[in-house]
C-alpha cells in the first residue's frame, strides 16, 4: 500500500492532480460590466471536454479602472492558483492608460488593452483595423461592419458575441492582424495611448489558443 503523506494523501495521487492542474489559471480583471466578460466567457465555454476543469479561466468585472491592478493582486494573493494574471479594459478616456499598462507589466500583471476600444479588436477577426477618435465612432463602425458581415445586429451586452465573430470571422487571421499592427506601431511610439487603432487581447486569446492545441495534440498522440 502506498504511504501517505502528513495531509493524508497518497503521493501518486498529488501527482496526478498536479498534472491536471498544469494547463493554466487565468484571473483576468475588467473594467466593464459585459463586453470584455461576455468575450472571455464565450472563449472559455468552447474549451474541449478534455479541457474543461483543467484550463480554468475566471472573469471580474466590472471595477473601476484605477483599481484593476489592486484587484487583480488582491483576488490573486487570496486564491494563489491563478497564476496568469490579465487586466483588460480600453483606452476610451483614461487619463493615465499608459501609467497603468506600466506599472501592471511592473507588477507582473499582463495588460491586454485597446485604443480606443474593444471593438477594434473585433474588427480584426474581418478586416485590418480602421483609427477612431472616440469609442462611440468606434463600436458604431463596427457595429456597421458587423452587420454587413453576420446580417445581425451588434450589442454590447450580447453573450454569444464570441461564437459570433468565430463563426462570421477568422480568429487566426484577427490575431494575425492584431500582431502585426502592434509590431508596426512599437517600431516606432512607445506609447500605447499612441497606438490607434490597436490591440493587444491578440496576446491573450493567442496564449489560451496555443495551450488548447498543444494539449489535444498530445492527447492524439497518446
Amino acid at each position: 500500500m502506498a504511504k501517505k503523506d502528513h495531509c493524508g494523501n497518497r503521493p501518486q495521487r498529488m501527482n496526478r492532480l498536479q498534472r491536471v492542474r498544469a494547463l493554466g489559471y487565468y484571473l483576468i480583471v475588467t473594467d466593464t460590466k459585459e463586453t470584455e466578460g461576455n468575450y472571455i466567457t464565450g472563449l472559455k465555454n468552447t474549451l474541449p471536454t478534455s479541457l474543461q476543469g483543467r484550463l480554468v479561466i475566471k472573469v471580474i468585472e466590472d471595477q473601476r479602472t484605477q483599481d484593476l491592478i489592486k484587484v487583480c493582486k488582491e483576488k490573486a494573493a487570496s486564491n494563489p492558483q491563478y497564476a496568469k494574471l490579465w487586466i483588460m479594459f480600453d483606452r476610451d478616456e483614461v487619463k493615465d492608460f499608459d501609467d497603468i499598462i506600466k506599472n501592471a507589466n511592473r507588477e507582473g500583471i499582463n495588460a491586454a488593452w485597446s485604443n480606443c476600444c474593444l471593438e477594434v479588436w473585433f474588427e480584426a477577426y474581418f478586416q485590418n483595423m480602421t483609427c477612431c477618435n472616440t469609442s462611440e465612432e468606434c463600436w458604431k463602425r463596427f457595429a456597421k461592419l458587423f452587420k454587413q458581415k453576420t446580417g445581425k445586429e451588434y450589442k454590447k451586452a450580447d453573450a454569444g458575441i464570441y461564437n459570433l465573430l468565430k463563426e462570421y470571422g477568422d480568429e487566426e487571421e484577427a490575431i494575425d492582424r492584431a500582431r502585426r499592427r502592434h509590431n508596426a506601431f512599437k517600431d516606432i511610439v512607445n506609447k500605447a495611448s499612441a497606438m490607434n487603432p490597436c490591440s493587444t487581447v491578440y496576446l491573450l486569446v493567442d496564449e489560451i489558443q496555443k495551450t488548447i492545441k498543444a494539449n489535444e495534440s498530445r492527447v492524439t498522440n497518446v
